[in-house]
């Protein structure tokens, strides 16, 4: 199908700027709890085997150490340059999946395979080839040209040798922090990254054979302004990375304290934060690039905008990916998997991980099962955030509704986002239009249930949309 162009209007991006979920999950990680355990992983892990069509797997690695600290990172890290805490970490890592292995028929083919973190490259190219040969001890790899096998570098501890080692791991899509290439905003960061290294593990990655190169964005960061991020997006353009992602810096210092290193006045203000966007999304669209959604740009030819315009393009916790068909299993500390009609997550604390595993058990702390309701509106908000729509007719078949009056609710709370011309109501379809794109988030929250439960907490859960 062929998406709206993307239209900037900084005023309705103003008007509509709130927090909300990035809803790589529905229902989102907030929502799960510890009733949730060892014992319902393996019933819906073994239920997941008996598909008349056995569905194939993507697997999830967490690699949670970082040499150093980034000041905006949000992400589950230990900082550490002791390099011995790696092979401590596999030591359990290969319990685990030697452990979650047991639940899944051998017939069901490993289709993806993604390492996240933290900084994977925190563990060697040796030991990263090692674990990459333990699944495959364990699973079933699939041999299709589909296969990926992915992992997010940190370029300043990483070097062309080692990204050939990784090519000879079977590695072959790699994504890679930059954020700004800015000094001063690197310093106010703590993130000191030169064009040239950066250059350099991007090239090798081609010569290596890789099939995709991603390069992280962030916009929003302390000292940022729009001379050096537009030097940072001309250069980035320039090494013409597969996919693009931009992200909204979200500064919640509350609950991630590295942030707290930021001083608040070095924020750029509100209008130059907008500034920055529309300054990415203006030089990335000129570059040639396609705006796929939620902050992610890709080539015409790269198969994430390949997957959108076949209409089976999916998003889950490792952002959008082109393998709707599979069940994705999380491993190391903090890691979610969605099997099923289930959600489930490790401990987000490394001794918590460390001792399930010490004791035989497979490391769940929380999780929830999918009612029908939950699985109707994660189908809605799966193809809105893929598709740029709703399928009224095809949910009302999938699902044996009325669209009109299950939704009846949250159709009034979409009214005044139709108003403003973010998204059109037609006979069979409610259509994200132009101006819209880039307020999925707040399309979406209208048909989310959770929303409306009162929050115990004071402290903010979800990052602002813009």
């Amino acid at each position: 199908m062929e998406l709206q162009p993307l239209t900037f209007s900084a005023d309705l991006l103003r008007r509509h700027d709130r927090p909300g979920p990035r809803y790589t999950s529905y229902p989102t990680a907030p929502q799960f709890t510890s009733n949730f355990g060892e014992q319902a992983l393996r019933e819906v892990a073994l239920a997941s085997n008996g598909d008349p069509i056995p569905r194939r797997l993507s697997l999830y690695v967490h690699v949670p150490f970082c040499n150093s600290p980034c000041f905006y990172c949000g992400c589950n890290r230990i900082i550490t340059r002791d390099t011995a805490r790696g092979e401590t970490y596999l030591v359990r890592l290969y319990r685990e999946i030697a452990l979650a292995a047991t639940l899944f028929d051998r017939d069901r083919e490993v289709i993806q395979l993604h390492f996240g973190g933290g900084t994977p490259n925190f563990l060697s190219p040796a030991q990263l080839h090692e674990v990459v040969d333990t699944l495959r001890s364990h699973f079933r790899f699939s041999d299709s040209d589909e296969r990926d096998i992915s992992i997010e570098l940190d370029p300043r501890f990483v070097n062309a040798s080692d990204i050939a080692e990784l090519a000879r791991a079977g590695f072959n899509r790699a994504s890679f922090g930059v954020q700004d290439f800015d000094p001063e905003v690197q310093v106010a960061v703590n993130r000191i990254q030169s064009v040239d290294e950066t250059r350099t593990v991007v090239d090798a990655c081609r010569t290596n054979g890789f099939k995709s190169v991603n390069v992280d964005l962030i916009y929003g960061l302390p000292k940022q302004n729009l001379t050096g991020f537009a030097r940072t997006l001309d250069i980035v353009a320039d090494m013409r990375p597969d996919r693009v992602a931009v992200y909204g810096y979200a500064h919640m210092p509350r609950m991630f304290k590295a942030q707290k290193q930021i001083v608040d006045t070095d924020l750029p203000d509100a209008e130059t934060r907008l500034g920055l966007l529309q300054l990415a999304i203006e030089r990335l669209t000129a570059a040639g690039y396609q705006y796929i959604g939620m902050d992610h740009f890709a080539l015409p030819d790269d198969d994430l905008a390949l997957a959108q315009a076949r209409g089976s393009l999916h998003r889950n916790f490792m952002g959008y990916t082109t393998h709707a068909d599979s069940d994705l299993l999380g491993l190391g500390v903090s890691a979610i998997s969605h099997i099923g009609d289930s959600f489930s997550q490790n401990p987000r604390d490394l001794v918590s991980w460390q001792v399930a595993l010490d004791e035989g058990r497979l490391p769940v702390f929380r999780g929830m099962r999918l009612d029908e309701d939950d699985q109707l509106r994660a189908d809605l908000i799966q193809q809105l955030m893929c598709q740029g729509e709703i399928p009224m007719r095809a949910l009302e078949r999938r699902h044996g509704i009325h669209f009109r009056e299950y939704f009846a609710d949250a159709l009034v709370k979409l009214q005044p986002l139709v108003d403003d011309g973010l998204a059109r109501i037609e006979a069979d379809r409610i259509t994200v239009t132009s101006r819209g794109r880039l307020l999925l988030r707040n399309i979406a929250m209208c048909f989310d249930r959770y929303l409306d439960q009162p929050v115990t907490d004071t402290q903010p859960r979800f990052s602002r949309a813009i």
